[in-house]
């Protein structure tokens, strides 16, 4: 049996249109258009500007563009492009997640597939087979090895990111598959992103995503030049898995039913910029707004209590740190009905923090991930009247019947018009990626 770098190799470098499926594309159509919201709303919000300013004054010979930038301002190099757009993409924690691998998908990948696209003057057809061939390669190495990163104070996204990130682009470019497995091995040095953000409210989590899709594209440039990489980076003794998880894993983890089984139909769209291991109490939340609560016990994943729940967590340190407190967002969800990007714009609300203080968390194996968890509140009226609110999972997930629409909505409200959801959906039918980069320009 051949290292699974090269089978993983092999698959995306033979890979075309007519072998993705029908609901297959118009998933990874599905990603872009959300991912691209995310990334202008981001650029909107001013929530990434240190990134930006860093890879304006990195720059570089001017060969792509960052994302929501004032027309002409943006030019940088494909690697600078697409460190900026991941971090962009993710700075508002509005992007999407595979519950299986709980990686964000689209952050990591989709920055390199658009800054190749844009320097080597390829199509929107090309542009989605690099979103496909990354984004099935993030979901399946996340979920050879649920929770696994977490659990060790590692951010999945960045660990497998970078490794999804070199293959899209080593794919791109049309590397042979000697170098493109070479470009894994080399990605493979460079995985990290520690979770230690989670006990300060630093925003160092939002950067990771940038760092993987830049990673991922010096590795292809390395791969090109002629440096090598062990192509047994996944399953080694010194591997993904083995160095960092102090585990070995089989080939068949990561590649069973490449081809044929897709994981990336199974990412689910955020309808909340804030943590996904919280969404379905947020759910559920909403349910008794306008209720007058005295207080409320949340039923949480045992692999999310430590993340959302933690001591602390009800009176976050800074706006950052309270997209991941499930006391705070769910005493905001109670009180105003909504959460949204302007939530976690003012964090010392007296009528939230006293609520979130009066919320408690028992934990409860579910079985099955995290992210895909029921969401159960039981609270208790000034009244003494209790009340149960529950929703089976969290909305935006692959089995939302009103898919579409939910990523149509979000897509508008963060777009700012339909034309640019038209044009992002229309993807494949693109000779250029041009067009759709001076659509995204800053109004």
């Amino acid at each position: 049996m051949s290292p699974a770098a090269r089978d993983l190799a092999a698959w995306a470098l033979g890979l075309r249109l007519g072998d993705v499926p029908g609901d297959v594309r118009r998933a990874a159509t599905r990603h872009v258009l959300d991912a691209l919201g995310c990334a202008v709303a981001a650029a909107r919000s001013g929530a990434a500007d240190p990134a930006v300013r860093t890879a304006r004054a990195l720059g570089g010979t001017p060969e792509a563009t960052i994302l929501g930038q004032a027309p002409g301002t943006g030019r940088v190099s494909r690697a600078e492009a697409a460190f900026a757009n991941g971090v962009l993409t993710h700075a508002l924690d509005f992007d999407d997640t595979h519950a299986g691998g709980l990686v964000h998908a689209s952050a990591p990948v989709l920055p390199v597939a658009l800054a190749e696209a844009e320097a080597l003057g390829l199509g929107g057809a090309d542009l989605l087979l690099g979103v496909v061939a990354g984004l099935e390669t993030l979901c399946r190495l996340g979920a050879a090895a649920p929770h696994g990163f977490h659990a060790r104070g590692l951010h999945a996204t960045s660990v497998c990111g970078v490794v999804a990130a070199a293959l899209t682009s080593a794919r791109m470019r049309g590397l042979t598959l000697d170098q493109t497995t070479d470009a894994l091995g080399i990605a493979g040095s460079q995985a990290g992103g520690l979770l230690e953000f989670l006990n300060t409210g630093a925003s160092t989590k939002q950067l990771h995503p940038g760092f993987a899709a830049r990673g991922g594209v010096l590795a292809a440039t390395l791969a090109g030049f002629g440096a090598t990489g062990p192509d047994t980076v996944i399953e080694g003794r010194y591997g993904l898995y083995g160095a960092l998880l102090d585990r070995r894993i089989e080939p068949a983890a990561v590649l069973a039913g490449l081809g044929e089984r897709w994981e990336l139909t199974r990412i689910t769209v955020k309808p909340y910029p804030a943590c996904q291991l919280m969404h379905a109490q947020l759910d559920a939340a909403r349910g008794l707004h306008g209720a007058a609560v005295a207080s409320v016990t949340a039923e949480v994943h045992p692999d999310a209590a430590s993340i959302v729940c933690a001591e602390g967590k009800e009176r976050p340190r800074t706006a950052y740190d309270a997209k991941f407190s499930l006391p705070w967002s769910v005493a905001a969800m109670i009180i105003d009905g909504e959460v949204t990007a302007a939530t976690y714009a003012v964090i010392d609300r007296p009528e939230v923090l006293d609520l979130a203080s009066r919320i408690r968390t028992r934990v409860v194996d579910f079985g099955g991930a995290a992210a895909d968890q029921p969401g159960r509140l039981r609270a208790v009226t000034r009244d003494g009247e209790e009340l149960v609110a529950e929703v089976p999972r969290s909305g935006g997930g692959p089995d939302d019947p009103d898919i579409e629409g939910t990523v149509r909505g979000k897509a508008l409200a963060n777009l700012g018009s339909a034309e640019r959801v038209d044009l992002i959906l229309g993807l494949p039918d693109l000779t250029s990626v041009r067009p759709l980069l001076t659509a995204l320009e800053e109004a």
